[in-house]
């Protein structure tokens, strides 16, 4: 008799019913299985005997409507919005609502609907595989690579309409549209340190592919010239980022004299802490932020920061992907940083 406190799996039951009871068995992802079972030369022949030996053994068959439906078009574009390097980061981040407006604006021109996930791949590692062979979209929009970089490198292989906003590395294989984040640190330092700044703060998360370029860009310019620069680990979730913030300037009191914000986001929740401390800015502290956000120019005072293209980003998500829909094999698009003067530095 079956111990009623054993949880079914499986292999316990004999039932293999999705792709997913199958990947368990096998040991491998379901993304894996659905490229064994399509024939996909992408995975190795040993592997896709061993799957398809599985599938026979257990008269599994792969469900014919949701064949079909990847067969037809859904006029539907996934966005997935991965949090894996901060899980308590939300959609609500104005930098997410910015982005996703234009991308909606951009859809609907081009005759398409958007679903939207936010993804945590701590609590489903298979996200990707599974989002793209639900049968519910006909190509996917990543935004931002988080730290699922080899995920998204993998998926690439054998996946074509799918485009990523992040940051573009040398020989990396998925197609991105994003920011040159590396100069965009570049002139963020080059501008605290022109304006009087001996010392430097970087706060934001280095983890993250986007971010650290952005922290490399600055250290490569401050090491140039001889300045100190340290970097912070600031979250962006909004319970988090003002306590760490607060923590961090009590910490660079009289030791700093210029930060570099990831984010605007960041950046204006600095700005808010310091004018509550009495802290002259950009007297006695000089502030960069990293977006040009709407709410950028109307802090007190307006904020000076670093500004990505998010209209022309979305554009180019928008065209890259149409373009990958229709069979072609594109190059990523890198977009070039503009330094925002305003009066924080």
């Amino acid at each position: 008799m079956p111990d009623p406190d054993t949880p079914d799996t499986p292999e316990s039951t004999g039932r293999v019913r999705t792709l997913a009871d199958l990947a368990k068995i096998a040991g491998v992802s379901t993304g894996t299985v659905s490229r064994a079972l399509a024939g996909n030369s992408l995975v190795n022949t040993k592997t896709r005997a061993k799957i398809e030996a599985i599938a026979r053994e257990h008269g599994f068959r792969p469900n014919q409507m949701a064949s079909k439906l990847r067969r037809q078009k859904t006029g539907v574009i996934g966005v997935a919005i991965p949090l894996g390097h901060d899980v308590r980061q939300q959609i609500s981040d104005t930098f997410f609502i910015t982005l996703l407006g234009y991308l909606a604006d951009e859809l609907t021109e081009k005759g398409y609907d958007l679903m939207l996930r936010r993804v945590i791949p701590d609590q489903d590692e298979d996200w990707l595989d599974r989002f793209i062979g639900s049968g519910m979209v006909d190509g996917v929009i990543v935004i931002g690579q988080s730290d699922q970089y080899e995920r998204i490198e993998d998926v690439a292989d054998g996946y074509l309409p799918m485009v990523v906003w992040g940051n573009h590395q040398e020989g990396q294989r998925h197609c991105v549209v994003g920011t040159d984040n590396r100069l965009g640190g570049k002139l963020a330092a080059e501008r605290l340190i022109a304006s009087g700044a001996k010392a430097l703060a970087f706060l934001g998360d280095t983890q993250p592919i986007e971010f650290a370029a952005r922290y490399a860009g600055a250290k490569e310019v401050a090491d140039k010239m001889g300045v100190a620069i340290r970097a912070l680990p600031t979250h962006l979730s909004p319970e988090k980022t003002g306590e760490e913030i607060a923590e961090h300037l009590q910490e660079i009191e009289g030791k700093v004299d210029g930060i570099f914000a990831a984010t605007d986001t960041i950046a204006v929740t600095c700005l808010k802490e310091l004018r509550e401390r009495g802290v002259d800015v950009p007297g006695q502290l000089k502030v960069i932020g990293f977006d040009d956000l709407p709410i950028s120019s109307q802090t007190a005072p307006p904020l000076t920061t670093v500004r990505q293209d998010i209209a022309a980003g979305a554009k180019g998500l928008v065209d890259l992907l149409l373009r990958r829909l229709a069979g072609e094999d594109t190059e990523s698009l890198v977009l070039p940083p503009r330094l925002m003067l305003r009066e924080t530095a």
